[in-house]
């Protein structure tokens, strides 16, 4: 699994990613808010440790950033801080973190509560992720999609345009709710951007593309088609 850490002082960052690496943890540390997105548009960890005070954007911020953005909701963070106000770790845990820990701690408690959260989150799965409507069937967990038994290779873009379309069918996104929902804060420009997206992922979906309907003067909306 992979873990990302981002915290600013890199002792302490190192020592983190050297402990979840010897405990067979794909972990990766990085020392601010623009590493951790730049990595964003490529790559997803199945958790994130999170620091409260970085050099460009406060934890807390960064956590409320992600937890709004519909692709990057279903990670599960714990808070690194060395606050321990009831203030601060009510906050961090309404905005959707699953657990905090407060500096100083020891090692072996980090990893113990790393891996109680990865178990709870692996727990509260259920059907949920994996959705299917007609010819086309989605695998959250996995981030795997198939048309008719066939793989369909997917962006992280792509995948989460289709996510947030199968996720609520029937329902019609203008183009500034598909920016929000998927690109959110990192990426500024044009709505133009949502239509060649779209444009992409019909025809790598094929026939099953047609799901996607274009709402004129509005924007899209999917419409499951069977075979």
């Amino acid at each position: 699994m992979k873990i990302w850490c981002i915290e600013d002082d890199e002792n302490i960052n190192n020592l983190i990613t050297y402990a979840l690496a010897s405990q067979g943890f794909e972990a990766e540390g990085m020392t601010c808010f623009a590493d951790m997105n730049k990595k964003l548009q490529d790559s997803q960890p199945d958790l994130l440790l999170l620091d409260i005070m970085l050099p460009d954007i406060d934890g807390i911020t960064i956590l409320k950033k992600l937890k709004e953005n519909n692709s990057t909701s279903d990670i599960p963070v714990i808070m690194l801080t060395a606050k321990n106000s009831e203030i601060d770790i009510v906050k961090t845990l309404d905005l959707g973190a699953e657990d905090y820990i407060t500096k100083p701690f020891g090692i072996l408690e980090m990893v113990s509560r790393v891996k109680a959260v990865l178990r709870r989150c692996e727990k509260g799965k259920k059907s949920e992720d994996k959705l299917s409507f007609g010819m086309i069937v989605m695998d959250k967990e996995r981030h795997r999609v198939t048309v008719k038994d066939e793989t369909v290779e997917l962006t992280l873009k792509e995948f989460s345009l289709l996510k947030l379309f199968m996720e609520s069918p029937q329902k019609v996104f203008t183009r500034e709710s598909i920016m929000d929902a998927v690109w959110g804060d990192s990426y500024v420009g044009e709505s133009r951007t949502v239509d060649m997206h779209i444009k992409t992922l019909r025809h790598k979906l094929g026939n099953a593309g047609e799901a996607i309907v274009t709402i004129r003067g509005v924007g899209y909306k999917f419409e499951p088609v069977s075979e």
